[in-house]
C-alpha cells in the first residue's frame, strides 16, 4: 500500500478511502484490536482531522502511539 495521500494533493474522499483501506474493520474485535488502539473509535472517526485536511496523517497517528 502506498503512503498516505498528502492533504494538499488529495481530496477528502481520497483520504477517507485510504483510511478505510489501511484500517479495515473485520467485525471481530477480539481478533483485530483496532478499536482498542483508537480508544474505542473506528478508524474513520479517529482520523477525522486528517480526512478533513486539518492535520497530517503522521500528526493524527502520533495521538495513538
Amino acid at each position: 500500500m502506498a503512503g498516505a495521500p498528502e492533504i494538499k494533493e488529495s481530496t477528502a474522499e481520497e483520504r477517507r478511502t485510504y483510511i478505510k483501506e489501511r484500517f479495515p474493520c473485520i467485525a471481530d474485535c477480539d481478533m483485530c484490536g483496532l478499536c482498542k488502539v483508537f480508544h474505542g473509535k473506528d478508524a474513520e472517526t479517529a482520523y477525522t482531522d486528517y480526512i478533513d485536511g486539518n492535520r497530517s496523517f503522521a500528526e493524527v497517528s502520533a495521538d495513538y502511539k
